[in-house]
């Protein structure tokens, strides 16, 4: 074993590991180690020494612990070599090995060097990105024997009035320095639990230098183990043994027969509740010899005591077979191809992701699923595991820390071919990837917005043009970017960069089933009519006819919570987050008042804080009042709410959407999670009880994402032989996003949108990136926001400069590149910090991640010492 490693892996990794070569023989072998430390200083591997005891166990992609300074640090082993360009005899030893089987293999761990220069983060930060959380590192204080042996100092006044040194120690003390250096080192909670009263001895020892206080590095989790029992003899020694034991033995000699004809191991609990014997009795015959009782690692299964219908391969339509034929071609010759499979809601695009994903299996390569919500991770694992049984693994932020690590271990012992899961999943360390597919590709869920700020979709790409593997992007309402990237649509934009997508495209539903008829309804007319309800007349009586006809009904807001702000009438005032520039939402379950940006929660106000007034109302609507108008409109009706507090519980998604397709509910209310990949057959009619909600944010991509979410969710509707309804309710009706989701035409939508985004200058015309300055002091801010444009359209024009001078004799290829702001955000101030921001925008062939990297590193010492905070995105997807 090597030093560091938990033994409770042993076994399971035993026969996975390599040497680091064949024959290691006796040269040192140098790794380069990225160190688990954010300042920018640190952003480069540093050498250190491999052991000869651990050459065995480290490879690239390695977890280890690493002296750094005074701590011991977790850090990554991206690079191993006979080789160093530091002086050798200074070079500090790798400590530590924190797993048998590297996490991360090469190609992630060169991914990770790609995402640090194309996201502008740390590499460590990448590095940590792709891991479970349970794989990152805990950092615990330990106490070990100091270097001198151990001896206790003490000090005594000598002839001259000096301190002479001698060391002595009493029995107590030499008890304590053994017990630590048997175990090279101990916690503070070990040693008391060992030597209760030894508080006062060990402060001492402490300062005295006897012992030391040293940091070490821990995995936040472990294996699971359970108890096996399984025989110790064979079946007819186990039979001749049970013949030998006395009358009144019964159970041992139950225990026995089972044993001799069912020899296969079994977990101790289990067994003990299957046959009624306690665990005494099988503890009896291990100590004689006739069965044995070993504790063994066990995978924690999210879906243990899920049994899945197993399923076979559905004929495929004309359009569903022209579809999946290019993709299969491309697996065949196992090229790298990008294929955005434009498929309208409810055509058929799983069923190609199956057969897709089985013939990948076949050639004996792997395969990943992202899908963009929580939400639809249910009913996508019954369809996976249903087709492909135990080779699929699920990873998704609602498993607990147990599941995923296993999940993850499961990948890298190659015990699955294929894994499903949110965003993340896209780091699954496969070594022979062959496809890749993304699902509901146009969701912004797939943009990470915290550091690393990565897109799943292009970290999907760049590694399957590692692994020579096939992308499938699919979606009904695919992003604007994506579309324009289709080798069937040349877009002005480009001047060469980035990959080529093939555009397929299945524009009917399965079975010739039509789309769902769709009303747009105007609220500014229900006013007039005197109607002031949240439900359209026409709405309303769609939902009364559901409900006589026992037919499911789907309601969409966009906005959770009871109201969306809480004012005064007498004076105006508006509830606001004392610690940012923006209202608080009223939750009328809890009676509370709620940030959603800061999570600051206070009780709902009796009286107006600003004149006293009791003229306290609530304006807007969330899903929380919805539900109760339901109610009161509908007695007895049955409705599921599904929004960010309905759901926060592990497992809830689940739990609610199996009621609902078993029919326990006759309406499903929710936010956005509601609107895609949800399958009911029962479901005929679909409500919008708000569409305006995201288009007028300060957004430029509001348009598409408006269209986006009518277009998918309207699609829930009709999906079986039941025909579908729609009602869109909306105060712009003649908005283009409104009218062209109506009529389920993207073409016309994708025309109009793009002609906005050609005259105002935005992707996909061009590139953005966004930069964010947060301080708690406005002055600061300013001065900093200013400062960092001005050095970056210097880097810039000295860029610029250059490319001129070196193409002297050649025609300068043409390039974009203009810096707005800084500006004040819009949301000003979050957490008591204010904020300032600047975009970039940009073509594609202009090294703006260079740039911006060269810039932010002026500002490293700004930021230590002023805690000023900088936000780099490149390609963002939301500006707020």
């Amino acid at each position: 074993m090597p030093k560091g490693g938990s033994p409770l892996h042993a076994g399971l990794y035993e026969s996975a590991l390599l040497p680091l070569e064949e024959e290691s023989g006796p040269s040192t072998v140098y790794a380069q180690v990225i160190v688990d430390v954010p300042a920018k200083q640190t952003n480069r591997p540093f050498d250190y020494v491999v052991p000869d005891e651990l050459k065995t166990w480290i490879g690239v992609g390695s977890r280890v612990g690493v002296p750094f300074g005074p701590r011991i640090l977790q850090g990554f082993v991206i690079g191993l070599s006979e080789r160093t360009d530091m002086e050798a005899s200074k070079l500090k030893k790798i400590e530590q090995v924190l797993d048998l089987m590297p996490p991360l293999n090469p190609e992630l761990v060169q991914l990770a060097n790609w995402m640090s220069r194309t996201y502008v983060c740390h590499e460590i930060t990448a590095l940590q990105a792709m891991i479970p959380g349970a794989l990152k590192a805990k950092y615990e204080k330990m106490i070990a024997v100091a270097e001198d042996g151990g001896r206790v100092r003490q000090n005594r006044t000598g002839a001259g009035g000096g301190q002479a040194v001698m060391f002595a120690g009493s029995a107590e003390d030499d008890a304590i320095v053994e017990f630590v250096r048997q175990k090279t080192a101990v916690s503070t909670e070990a040693m008391l639990s060992r030597f209760p009263a030894a508080g006062p001895l060990l402060k001492r020892m402490l300062e005295q230098g006897t012992l030391v206080e040293v940091q070490t590095v821990k995995d936040r989790l472990q294996a699971k183990k359970m108890l096996y029992v399984e025989p110790a003899l064979e079946a007819e020694e186990l039979l001749a043994q049970s013949r030998s034991l006395p009358s009144n033995a019964k159970r041992q000699k139950e225990l026995l027969i089972y044993f001799s004809e069912n020899p296969e191991p079994a977990p101790l609990a289990e067994l003990s509740e299957k046959l009624g014997i306690g665990a005494g009795t099988m503890k009896g015959l291990a100590e004689k010899g006739w069965l044995t009782i070993k504790e063994r690692e066990v995978f924690r299964d999210p879906y243990e005591g899920r049994k899945f219908d197993r399923t076979s391969p559905l004929p495929l339509t004309e359009q569903q077979r022209n579809a999946l034929d290019p993709i299969s071609e491309a697996l065949d010759k196992k090229e790298h191809n990008v294929f955005l499979l434009h498929g309208v809601t409810g055509s058929g695009k799983t069923e190609v992701y199956l057969q897709a994903i089985q013939k990948c299996l076949d050639q004996g390569r792997e395969a990943i699923v992202l899908v963009p919500e929580i939400s639809l991770t249910p009913q996508m694992v019954e369809r996976f595991k249903g087709r492909f049984g135990d080779a699929v693994a699920v990873m998704h932020s609602r498993l607990s820390q147990g599941e995923r690590y296993d999940e993850w271990r499961k990948i890298g012992l190659k015990r699955v071919k294929v894994v499903i899961g949110a965003r993340s999943a896209v780091f699954a360390p496969f070594a022979d990837l062959g496809l890749i597919i993304i699902d509901e590709e146009h969701e912004s869920s797939y943009k990470q917005e915290e550091s690393p700020k990565y897109h799943a979709r292009d970290v999907a790409i760049q590694r399957a043009s590692r692994h020579g593997a096939a992308v499938v992007l699919g979606s009904a309402t695919p992003s604007l970017e994506s579309f324009s990237k289709t080798v069937n649509r040349r877009s002005d934009y480009e001047d060469g960069g980035g990959s080529q997508y093939r555009l397929l495209t299945m524009a009917d539903r399965v079975e010739g089933r039509p789309l769902p008829a769709v009303h747009i309804v105007d609220l500014r007319e229900e006013l007039k009519e005197g109607n002031r309800s949240m439900f359209s007349r026409g709405l309303y009586k769609a939902i009364e006819e559901r409900l006589h006809k026992k037919e499911q009904t789907v309601l969409l807001l966009n906005r959770r919570g009871y109201s969306t702000f809480v004012m005064c009438r007498s004076c105006g005032y508006v509830v606001q987050c004392p610690h940012c520039d923006i209202s608080l939402t009223y939750h009328q379950v809890s009676r509370t008042m709620r940030c959603h940006y800061c999570g600051l929660s206070q009780p709902e106000p009796k009286t107006c804080p600003s004149c006293d007034s009791e003229h306290i109302r609530y304006f807007g609507t969330g899903t929380q009042r919805v539900e109760e108008e339901l109610g009161k409109l509908f007695p007895g009706i049955r409705v599921i709410r599904m929004d960010v507090d309905t759901t926060s519980e592990k497992g809830a998604h689940e739990r609610l959407l199996t009621r609902f397709r078993n029919k326990q509910a006759d309406v499903l209310l929710g936010t956005q999670m509601v609107a895609k990949g949800l399958d009911f057959p029962d479901v005929t009619l679909v409500g919008v009880i708000a569409a305006d909600t995201v288009l007028h944010l300060p957004d430029f991509r509001a348009a598409e994402k408006t269209f986006q979410l009518l277009t998918q969710v309207a699609g829930r509707a009709g999906r079986h032989k039941l025909p579908g309804e729609v009602f869109i309710q909306t105060y712009t009706p003649d908005h283009y996003s409104i009218v062209t989701a109506s009529r389920h035409d993207y073409k016309a939508f994708l025309d109009s949108e793009l002609e906005m985004r050609r005259e105002r200058g935005y992707p996909p015309y061009c590139e953005l990136a966004l930069i964010t300055f947060s301080h708690e002091q406005v002055p600061l801010l300013v001065r900093a926001g200013e400062s960092f444009v001005a050095r970056l359209k210097d880097c810039w024009q000295r860029s610029r400069n250059k490319a001129e001078t070196g193409l002297a004799h050649s025609p300068v290829q043409p390039s974009y590149f203009e810096v707005y702001g800084p500006v004040a955000s819009p949301i000003p101030r979050i957490k008591d910090r204010y904020r300032f921001q600047c975009m970039v925008k940009y073509r594609v062939g202009v090294d703006v991640s260079g740039m911006l990297t060269e810039t932010a590193a002026a500002f490293d010492e700004t930021v230590r010492q002023e805690k000023l905070q900088i936000s780099i995105d490149v390609n963002p997807q939301v500006l707020m």
